[in-house]
């Protein structure tokens, strides 16, 4: 395998595993969680379940996609270690990817040994699927990332990037914070069930309801406030690191978190089904893609503007278009 094949190959690990997180999120959404017994590794005790029903399929199908996830990555990493030399952005990254990946393993191991799956309504089984959605939030930046270094792009360098790249640690920290929220919204949906958005609306103001429920007004709260802070990094990121790469990337910032304001507006009207549940999940992965490699291109700007002069460099640039 040569270099340009490597980046090819990167990519198509990140799509699978953008895949395998679907299934997964698909395997909760329908309650399958418990579809293999509290066995781990085997399935209800065996190595390929007999007869199973239609939740063992799901969940041991679940399993097969994420061992073979598994297997791509290790092969990510060790290509990454023959093809580049020490020190290379794309060595960190891919080693990076396989450690989260085995981690992503033992927290799914840990959600069915522990029984943290199907009706489970415990609030531990709130910080579990919190944990679990920030490892696969940071595995998918790595394999993003190792992708497009893979492509001979310039690794970021963060001294004297000064506040641009505060911005764009803060826009990166409230997205993953969102997902977190949306990650035990969906759950709360999944566990309790609403037929109207009358009874949704009483559920989500009500004292005595579960916390899951009532935790549901905060996550479209959040994602106006991360919104702000997002788009005012995506302006503040393309005034400094002007470049045709940042405008691209920046655009699909912007436009990504536009549709998952609308889709999140969508999924409350439709009572939160299933298949709107994945493309909103899929969306935002995308979503934390683009921002991702956003903020790489942004801090291995070869020349910028610093943030602070904006204010002085802004105006000169508008008197000088006027004729």
């Amino acid at each position: 395998m040569n270099r340009a094949r490597y980046a090819r190959f990167a990519w198509v690990v990140l799509a699978f595993n953008l895949f395998v997180i679907a299934w997964g999120a698909f395997v909760r959404a329908t309650g399958s969680g418990a579809g293999c017994g509290s066995h781990w590794p085997l399935c209800n005790g065996e190595m390929v379940p007999r007869a199973p029903a239609l939740a063992t399929l799901i969940e041991f199908g679940h399993r097969l996609t994420s061992g073979a996830a598994l297997i791509l990555v290790v092969l990510l990493a060790v290509f990454a270690w023959r093809l580049h030399p020490r020190g290379h952005a794309v060595r960190r990254s891919a080693g990076l990817a396989l450690a989260l990946i085995v981690s992503e393993a033992l927290i799914g191991a840990g959600l069915v040994l522990l029984q943290m799956v199907a009706e489970n309504a415990s609030m531990a089984r709130g910080f579990w699927v919190a944990g679990h959605l920030m490892n696969t939030f940071l595995l998918v930046a790595v394999l993003a990332l190792t992708a497009w270094w893979a492509g001979d792009r310039p690794a970021p360098r963060l001294p004297g990037q000064g506040g641009i790249a505060m911005l764009l640690a803060a826009a990166l920290g409230g997205v993953l914070m969102l997902g977190v929220s949306g990650a035990v919204t969906a759950l709360g949906d999944t566990l309790f069930r609403v037929s109207s958005l009358e009874e949704a609306k009483a559920l989500t103001f009500s004292d005595t309801a579960h916390v899951f429920v009532r935790l549901r007004i905060w996550h479209p709260t959040l994602a106006v406030i991360v919104g702000v802070l997002v788009f005012v990094t995506v302006w503040a990121g393309l005034s400094s690191r002007p470049s045709v790469e940042t405008r691209r990337l920046g655009l699909a910032v912007v436009g990504l978190y536009v549709s998952q304001l609308a889709l999140g507006l969508l999924n409350v009207w439709l009572l939160a089904p299933v298949w709107l549940q994945l493309v909103h999940l899929l969306l935002s992965d995308f979503l934390w893609i683009a921002l991702v490699l956003f903020a790489a291109e942004a801090l291995a700007a070869s020349s910028f503007v610093p943030l602070n002069d904006l204010a002085q460099t802004t105006p000169r640039l508008a008197k000088a278009d006027q004729p």
